[in-house]
């Protein structure tokens, strides 16, 4: 483990303990809070104290599967919180060396709090706190992915970063209430964004004892992290748990209505030979998971959809749809899409931007997949008359990018500007340095930018000068907001929020820009086709 150092504070409501022996030197020191659940032992990473794997949530398997999470059971002796906890069950592997577990209810946070052998962490200090919420639409990923590793942004912002596990796909998405007449389904829908509600009540309850500010809570996730975002902006659980909301190429227009909701479930069962619901809360967790290849009866091919539900309980009304929800209304909001979004979903291969014209006709309605719904070859002939320099391959991922993911963007932030509560909305157009630049600004490369991770596992985002640079500008910005619930004050323009009809955005690049209406050529022509959230 890297070398630690201590650093002194003024504190309460903590204790300061030894750590293990194993894996560390005598002399070393870690600090122990007290939560509402009882104590946990963290450990020092330069200036950050770091708790990993906080229990906020009880085992959700067994006789729980399906149901709305509760607090933990308290405990008396001192926790260690020096590991991930386990990520919520999903198809694949998760992490490297992750865990996988129904009982996933834990979460990260990385403080700069001072320490001191005396009083702990409560330094008196209240800083913004920045809760982060993983992609991975509503099916896999966790809080323990590298790129969200915590240290390097609480330490330049003097934050208090937070990362979360919650329950995914059908533990925490499988809508049951209409097929059982069982009150313990009755939160089955929506269970996964119950469970990110609690986690944000432990926020509310414990952060102070963490050097963050309660009243001062940051939500920001991507692509499904800004999708549960959105969703958690139209539920009043939620509301007063956060105040201010960054979306990061993810948006949520509309949830699951209930009916489709139910169809996928019948799809689901009948692809586990399950009939009643004691028997499908006694399968086997990977068990489980095989339902999840049924055929969607919605979209007609691929995996059965897993997300939230329109289930007249925890959410009542769609978060943009017809409107912007009220309940958001007057939480600050961030909104941000990436110019080339779908050159991430190729899976990094160059090959695919050896098109022809008819391939790209032939390819686009994969990529709008049923969001759109409008003639390839008329969206072709657009592009290529916009956009004359544009190969086949730009084209198709600008207007699938454009169509796909971009346009749910546009919705949240119009509905906002309508109801005079404006979004900040972005764009990055800084090019990833991989491979030449081929992908350009693709989804998720928003991520290691804001959390400083330029040199984590995989990362796309390089550790050149100009990576650093934009990292630090995107990085300031989102603590800025984070701070004040206003993005301005660092090295960037003047950012003023979108309005109708000018529709500011600010550009993120090399040299960074307001720009009123960027693409609006393209925004215009899909105009003419409504917009169908996937999976709703």
């Amino acid at each position: 483990m890297a070398r630690r150092t201590l650093i002194t504070g003024v504190a309460a409501l903590t204790a300061y303990a030894a750590l293990p022996a194993a894996g560390f030197t005598a002399e070393k020191r870690s600090p122990v809070v007290t939560t509402t659940n009882g104590k946990v032992r963290g450990y020092v990473d330069g200036e950050v104290s770091v708790f990993k794997g906080l229990r906020y949530g009880a085992d959700t398997g067994g006789a729980r599967r399906f149901m709305a999470p509760v607090r933990p059971e308290p405990w008396t002796d001192v926790k260690d919180a020096l590991a991930y906890g386990p990520a919520s069950m999903q198809q694949g592997k998760g992490e490297d060396g992750e865990t996988l577990s129904e009982d996933c209810l834990f979460l990260n946070v990385w403080t700069p709090a001072k320490v001191s052998r005396k009083d702990g962490l409560a330094d008196g200090g209240k800083r913004p706190v920045m809760f982060y919420i993983h992609g991975g639409a509503y099916n896999g990923g966790s809080g323990g992915h590298p790129w969200y590793e915590g240290t390097k942004l609480a330490k330049r912002g003097d934050v208090v970063v937070v990362t979360v596990n919650h329950r995914l796909n059908a533990f925490g998405y499988l809508y049951l209430a209409r097929l059982f007449n069982d009150p313990s389904a009755a939160d089955s829908g929506n269970a996964g964004q119950l469970d990110l509600v609690l986690a944000l009540q432990w926020v509310r309850d414990n952060i102070a004892a963490f050097g963050g500010d309660p009243e001062r809570v940051m939500l920001f996730g991507q692509s499904g992290g800004g999708a549960k975002i959105a969703t958690l902006m139209a539920m009043p659980a939620a509301k007063g748990l956060f105040h201010r909301a960054a979306t990061m190429s993810g948006q949520q227009v509309t949830v699951g209505g209930p009916f489709n909701a139910t169809k996928r479930a019948k799809q689901f069962l009948e692809k586990l030979g399950v009939k009643d619901l004691a028997a499908l809360r006694a399968l086997p967790a990977e068990q489980m998971l095989d339902g999840l290849k049924a055929v969607d009866p919605i979209a007609g091919s691929g995996g059965v959809y897993m997300g939230p539900v329109l289930d007249e309980r925890s959410l009542t009304r769609h978060p943009f749809f017809p409107d912007a929800s009220p309940v958001g209304l007057s939480v600050p909001m961030m909104c941000g899409n990436t110019h080339d979004e779908t050159r991430g979903f190729i899976g990094w291969d160059t090959k695919a931007f050896d098109m022809t014209w008819d391939q790209v006709v032939a390819k686009l309605p994969g990529q709008f997949n049923a969001r759109i719904d409008i003639d390839p070859e008329t969206v072709v002939a657009f592009y290529r008359q916009t956009y004359p320099y544009y190969s086949p391959s730009d084209v198709y991922f600008a207007a699938s990018t454009a169509g796909r993911s971009w346009k749910a963007a546009v919705i949240q932030d119009e509905e906002r500007a309508k109801a005079g509560a404006p979004a900040y909305a972005y764009q990055v157009n800084w090019k990833s340095p991989k491979d030449g630049g081929i992908f350009g600004a693709p989804h998720t490369i928003d991520i290691g930018l804001v959390f400083g991770t330029l040199d984590a596992k995989g990362s796309i985002v390089g550790t050149g000068p100009e990576s650093v640079a934009m990292s630090d500008t995107m990085s300031d910005a989102f603590v800025a907001f984070a701070r004040a619930g206003d993005p301005n004050g660092g090295s960037l323009p003047r950012w003023e929020p979108y309005t109708l009809p000018r529709r500011q955005t600010m550009v993120f690049d090399n040299t960074s820009r307001l720009e009123d209406d960027p693409r609006g050529a393209e925004r215009e022509f899909f105009n003419r086709v409504p917009f169908t959230q996937f999976g709703t």
